[in-house]
């Protein structure tokens, strides 16, 4: 997949608040363990830029984004509940889920961190509307969370350079698509196979000429049996009498 000197450079992987991308970090490790893997994360506002200023060779992003605008492969994943959160003992509390008319006149806004809107919204700021694997990743315990409805779902997809097409990217993005190790793209593995199948294809032609010839030899050996002389080839090695034509 990696030349020598490639081979120790770690896959830089950025990922949002919320995204719990260990199953596939155990995976790459378990495939490809000659391949180290750097993970770090990083607040919404930045999930685009670790990929423009090379910190990150992949990240896992919130949508939507403007990929052509980008330059970058977007690949979605799924999607993530909406929640309104709220201080405890707010009256969210009493419902199972809350209509977005209810609470829009509650809401503030602010374009920082995750972290940073959940301190205001502790502080007395008001309510905010984010995904829930976010409050439950910071986990407050003084803040309450409800579902909010009227909201579109959270998306979380997969993004990276267009101007970086790296067989390591492309082996981390199979991982993360479930391609299986089988099928993988890497190119010493493709190389693997083909040899093993060449193999294969040799070896089974070679048993097929050892077993024709083992018949013919058998075939002979009857009929030299049949008629008391020891088998003999002709001029140009096939059985026969053992006498030469004249010219």
């Amino acid at each position: 997949m990696q030349s020598e000197s490639e081979s120790a450079q770690a896959l830089n992987v950025a990922f949002v608040a919320g995204v719990a991308p260990g199953k596939w970090f155990h995976r790459w490790e378990e495939r490809f363990p000659d391949v180290p893997l750097a993970s770090q994360m990083v607040d919404d506002g930045e999930q685009l830029a670790v990929l423009r200023d090379g910190r990150a060779d992949v990240a896992f992003v919130r949508l939507p984004v403007d990929k052509d605008r980008e330059g970058l492969h977007v690949i979605p994943l799924y999607e993530e509940l909406p929640v309104v959160v709220a201080p405890k003992g707010h009256e969210i509390q009493a419902f199972e889920e809350i209509p977005l008319a209810e609470v829009a006149d509650e809401l503030f806004e602010y374009d920082g961190g995750p972290s940073e809107r959940l301190d205001l919204v502790e502080g007395g700021a008001g309510l905010a509307i984010m995904p829930m694997s976010v409050v439950r990743h910071f986990n407050r315990k003084d803040l309450r969370y409800r579902p909010v409805t009227g909201v579109k779902p959270y998306g979380v997809g997969i993004a990276w350079r267009r101007d970086n097409e790296s067989s390591a990217i492309q082996e981390f993005i199979g991982v993360v698509r479930g391609r299986g190790a089988n099928s993988s793209r890497q190119e010493s593995v493709q190389r693997d196979q083909q040899e093993a199948a060449k193999q294969r294809r040799e070896d089974r032609a070679a048993a097929q000429s050892k077993a024709a010839r083992a018949r013919n030899d058998a075939s002979r050996a009857a009929k030299a049996a049949r008629g008391g002389k020891p088998a003999a080839r002709g001029a140009k090695g096939r059985p026969g009498s053992g006498k030469r034509r004249g010219r």
